[in-house]
């Protein structure tokens, strides 16, 4: 999408690996101007050499611990004084946890678990949704996973926090309803990423889809284009029984 976000500011969580930082990439390549927020200094370096080398705008480069909900509130002011404004908003960022049954996760774990995957996401919307108003087109991305709604078993940490977080999104959808504002969650079903690494150990390389496949989906849910809202897009799923193959699917959620 070649100059498709130019001048756009645009907020990427988790930018640092896996589908965050394909998202962040191509939308630098897009022409935007990228604010990547990670917890890797280096990694968040190299985005910049990346994004750069594509021949997109410097980005902006926010090296915190989304868990620090105060450093989330100094973001939000810190966009309003450069920008006025921010045009798009991609929740990416997310943890594992621990897989084990729900009686022998650690109280430590399950509280890292609901504070980055749910809590973090209320407040960058707390903070930023006032800067997603001032766009004329403002758009947001929520990454969340099939275990919110299919309650595996030993994977409970993971499914309460992204069920609360659809339940998040969804709410804000209908609250912004009638604003400039598009909210929409997104799926990416299995894909090679680090949270799957460490779920999945020994599955091989090529069992899951690259990060880099859901770069321009996503992209196209985040233009000023696109009018979609409130639903559920899911990428990268095996054929529906229905015979729809589920990276065409929406659910309505809203």
């Amino acid at each position: 999408m070649p100059g498709a976000f130019e001048g756009r500011v645009a907020l990427v969580t988790g930018a640092t690996r896996g589908i965050g930082r394909a998202v962040a990439l191509a939308l630098g390549e897009a022409g935007a101007n990228v604010v990547a927020v990670g917890r890797t200094v280096g990694a968040l370096e190299e985005l910049d050499d990346s994004i750069r080398d594509a021949g997109g705008p410097a980005p902006t480069l926010v090296p915190i611990n989304l868990t620090d909900y105060d450093a989330i509130d100094r973001l939000g002011a810190a966009l309003f004084e450069r920008w006025g404004r921010l045009d798009v908003l991609v929740g990416n960022a997310g943890i594992l946890g621990q897989l084990s049954p729900l009686g022998h996760i650690p109280p430590k774990v399950w509280d890292e678990t609901i504070g980055l995957n749910l809590t973090a996401n209320w407040r960058l919307i707390r903070s930023l949704d006032p800067l997603l108003r001032q766009s004329d087109a403002g758009r947001a991305v929520f990454l969340t996973a099939a275990q919110a709604r299919t309650a595996e078993p030993f994977w409970g940490a993971v499914a309460a926090s992204k069920a609360g977080l659809e339940a998040l999104v969804r709410t804000y959808a209908n609250e912004v309803r009638h604003t400039n504002v598009r909210v929409n969650l997104v799926d990416p079903g299995p894909t090679r990423t680090h949270f799957r690494g460490k779920a999945f150990p020994g599955e091989a390389k090529d069992a899951a889809t690259p990060p880099g496949a859901h770069a321009l989906p996503i992209l196209a849910l985040l233009t000023p284009a696109c009018l979609e809202h409130g639903s559920l897009i899911e990428l990268g799923h095996p054929m529906a029984d229905d015979g729809i193959p589920a990276s065409e699917r929406t659910v309505g959620i809203a």
